[in-house]
């Protein structure tokens, strides 16, 4: 059994495409739809019982006070009877052959499936899509970050993957950036992963998700965030029975994604931030392994 969790908030003019390109997979495998309603305001309840009513034993709905969809996903899992978990967000939906092309890999008892996005805009028209990283071959999940480190800037998107409910990390509540504090030791926890290289999930583009909040709390908080979550992936990473080249690409993965952040930043907000990359050293968490990373670190001692 397969559990498709959609946390979802006053998204009733947009779930159905979400909920019925789960319905339209071409597959015999046994799955569910469990529809986490994170405190919505408009009429998605309605819209849920209208278009789904005969079809409870697939499309569940659970009404929570509103809490954040780090929130709405640890609620879903609890709710969850599969033994894997497929995410999907209430704006976006998959492929009709999503199930069918990992059915090989359920039936083999894989941890960890992973598959690429596409970017399309809201009539479904394609944007862009990442160069395509396969290797079909079952390996661990730390050999499986390793080789994502680096190559796929898609890497902590949850709704990127297929994995057991067993290897299921809790995403941090009230917090943004939850996939970047969390995916990276779902992965590292899977015992067998593979990487189909296929496109399977649709990330839909709108106007709103293109834009950036011009509310300056909720931007100060997102900071916030990220600067904590990477605190607690490098104190995660030591507590790790892991490979001394994999602990560093962990580190090194927080400290870009950090860095990148700037990138996004301007006048004091920047100055702000940079700040405190200087207080935690971010540079020391950059490895020379070449000429080209020898330059990048000393173009980043100077800047940071």
């Amino acid at each position: 059994m397969i559990s498709f969790i959609i946390p979802a908030y006053n998204s009733a003019n947009i779930i159905k495409r979400t909920i019925d390109s789960i319905l339209n997979q071409k597959t015999d495998l046994e799955y569910e739809i469990i529809i986490v309603d994170d405190g919505s305001t408009d009429d998605l309840y309605n819209k849920i019982f209208k278009y789904y009513f005969n079809k409870k034993e697939k499309v569940k709905y659970y009404y929570k006070e509103n809490g954040g969809v780090s929130e709405a996903r640890n609620y879903g899992i609890t709710k969850a009877s599969g033994d894997y978990i497929i995410f999907v967000d209430n704006d976006d939906y998959i492929n009709e052959n999503l199930l069918n092309d990992i059915k090989k890999f359920i039936e083999n008892d894989v941890d960890l499936i992973k598959w690429n996005p596409v970017w399309v805009d809201n009539n479904g028209k394609e944007i862009r899509r990442t160069e395509e990283i396969s290797c079909d071959k079952i390996m661990t999940g730390e050999e499986g970050f390793n080789l994502l480190y680096g190559r796929d800037p898609m890497l902590i998107c949850v709704w990127n993957y297929c994995f057991k409910k067993s290897i299921f990390e809790e995403f941090p509540v009230n917090r943004y950036h939850e996939d970047f504090a969390t995916m990276p030791f779902i992965i590292l926890n899977a015992k067998t992963m593979v990487i189909t290289g296929k496109y399977e999930y649709y990330y839909v583009q709108t106007e709103e998700s293109i834009m950036r909040t011009t509310n300056n709390e909720k931007n100060k908080k997102k900071l916030e965030d990220m600067l904590n979550n990477f605190d607690d992936i490098i104190r995660k990473s030591e507590s790790l029975e892991l490979e001394k080249r994999t602990r560093e690409n962990l580190a090194i993965f927080g400290a870009y994604s950090l860095i990148a952040k700037c990138n996004d930043l301007d006048g004091e907000e920047l100055k702000k931030f940079k700040k405190e990359l200087k207080k935690r050293k971010i540079v020391r968490y950059i490895k020379v392994r070449g000429l080209k990373s020898f330059i990048k670190k000393i173009y980043l001692s100077i800047k940071y």
